[in-house]
């Protein structure tokens, strides 16, 4: 059920800054006026909600323990939770489609999918789904099509994780046991697999121009992950992708940055102050003005605490840096309804606590989401 209400006492993050004025909600969306009640909630802050364009930090309440834990629907709904309690308002799961098998696997992938659409509609966070999609993985490249139609899947991600270097030289990967026993595969066996894909490479390029063609005709935003150079990104921007996901240079994000195509970075990275993988920094990224958009990837608290990181360093103006988590990620991925509160736009929005600038409420579609602490009186009381 959405609340009609007015907002009275509050900064107010508008597109270009703060507003003092009121805001007012009704019927999910912000109006010019509400015929609701209105409520004070002076020494508080309203932002727009959070929007991830890229995130995995579900993986761990979809199988907290392998095999132990079949109820994936009750993984769905503490998911929401977790997403509300940090400020997001729409949500991209990315679920892999991986050749490691087991929870990353195309079975449990489509399990995965199958629970948040049933799930989906009775949450207030819109969730959605992000296929991640391993190159080489040739023979399934029918069903992952087909499960993108079945389960309505708005972006599809190409990823290589096979480690090249390795298997080019005939020795195993580091971690290699562990990662077959994962996937139920005995470890000579995954290896073999393993070099069998990569030597494949020449079969997979010549595949994927088709493969990207038939996406896009289906409507699917396109992406690629962890491009390393720039002909890496001139490479997939021929077949069509236009999104480049963690780029692992600041070369790669230049060439996407210089044709206009959005540039999405982890917002770890940034709280980190480097790549966990000694990759570029975040923070160099976003100096250099190469960063469209801050995604949670592994760790949900991270996008709001990388937005006024970015704002201590000097690297973006509170404005400037929110909309890294907001209407940025909400302008690549198409959708032209949220990420900023301005009137006839989705009521998305986050009630933040000055001072500690801890996230107390969050209201998706008008809908609350959640809410915890003193703030709530304000609401009820």
């Amino acid at each position: 059920m959405t609340i009609d209400c007015s907002f009275h006492g509050a900064r107010v993050m508008r597109a270009g800054g703060w507003d003092s004025g009121p805001l007012h909600i009704s019927g999910g969306a912000v109006v010019a006026d509400a015929p609701g009640r209105a409520v004070d909630l002076s020494g508080y802050d309203i932002l727009p909600g959070l929007v991830d364009a890229h995130g995995d930090g579900f993986e761990r309440h979809m199988a907290p323990r392998r095999g132990a834990l079949r109820e994936r629907e009750s993984g769905v709904l503490a998911v929401t939770l977790e997403l509300a309690a940090n400020g997001f308002t729409t949500a991209m799961l990315a679920q892999f489609w991986s050749w490691e098998g087991g929870l990353r696997g195309p079975d449990f992938a489509e399990e995965v999918f199958a629970n948040v659409n049933a799930v989906a509609p009775s949450v207030p966070i819109d969730l959605r789904l992000q296929l991640r999609l391993e190159t080489h993985l040739i023979e399934d490249y029918d069903r992952a099509v087909a499960a993108v139609e079945r389960f309505g899947i708005s972006y599809l991600v190409f990823n290589d994780h096979l480690p090249h270097d390795r298997l080019s030289q005939g020795r195993k990967p580091p971690r290699l046991t562990g990662q077959a026993l994962k996937a139920g595969r005995n470890p000579d066996a995954h290896f073999a697999m393993l070099l069998d894909l990569h030597a494949r490479g020449a079969e997979v390029q010549a595949a994927l121009p088709d493969l990207c063609q038939r996406l896009i005709a289906a409507g699917v935003t396109l992406g690629s992950h962890d491009d390393a150079t720039a002909e890496d990104r001139q490479t997939w921007r021929a077949r069509g992708v236009k999104v480049a996901e963690f780029p692992e240079t600041q070369e790669a994000a230049q060439e996407a940055h210089a044709a206009g195509e959005p540039v999405i970075l982890g917002a770890p990275n940034v709280v980190r102050g480097a790549s966990h993988k000694g990759n570029a920094s975040a923070q160099d990224l976003i100096a250099a003005g190469l960063c469209d958009a801050l995604a949670s990837d592994y760790h949900y608290p991270s996008p709001a605490r990388a937005a006024w990181r970015c704002v201590e360093l000097g690297l973006a103006d509170e404005a400037g840096a929110w909309g890294m988590v907001s209407s940025g990620p909400a302008r690549l991925l198409g959708l032209e309804d949220r990420g900023v509160l301005e009137e006839d736009k989705r009521a998305d929005l986050v009630v933040m606590e000055r001072d500690t600038r801890r996230i107390v409420a969050t209201l998706a579609g008008g809908q609350v989401a959640w809410m915890s602490g003193p703030v709530a009186a304000r609401f009820f009381g």
